[in-house]
């Protein structure tokens, strides 16, 4: 499955097996070994691949499809589809986004707005509250320091 992933996330990004070598400081012949499964990249150049195609290790080593692939997010980042706002701005959370993030109903969110790119964000206000007492509670600590 990795000798595939490297192959087909490597086709997503354009990049040549010259290319990709360089960036990992190997030869191209060990990426087309790679590829052709006649070889395996050890954890630390598997790492490497990972960071580069923005993927987690375990998209790298799973089996992903050339469709997956498509529709993989960087990493840390996840596509979830389209909702539509209804008549009172009310949206439907996807149920794999609410079953990853573990939001089930009475859960109290906070909503943050980014005015330039009209961007929405959507949390869990227990995390972020945490969050931000964490913050708070490092502003105390540098202020009794100084």
């Amino acid at each position: 499955m990795v000798s595939m992933n490297i192959r087909i996330l490597r086709k997503k990004r354009k990049m040549s097996q010259e290319a990709l070598a360089e960036r990992i400081n190997v030869s191209r012949q060990t990426v087309a070994k790679w590829e052709n499964g006649e070889a395996l990249p050890d954890i630390h150049k598997c790492k490497m691949l990972a960071d580069i195609f923005q993927v987690t290790l375990d998209q790298l080593s799973g089996h992903i499809s050339e469709d997956e692939v498509e529709h993989l997010g960087p990493k840390g980042k996840q596509f979830f589809g389209v909702v539509k706002v209804g008549e009172r701005g009310q949206i439907v959370i996807p149920k794999q986004a609410r079953e990853m993030y573990q939001i089930h109903a009475g859960d109290k969110l906070v909503v943050l707005g980014e005015d330039v790119t009209k961007g929405i964000a959507i949390l869990k206000s227990d995390s972020f509250l945490e969050f931000a007492e964490m913050i708070r509670k490092a502003e105390q600590a540098g202020e009794e320091s100084e």
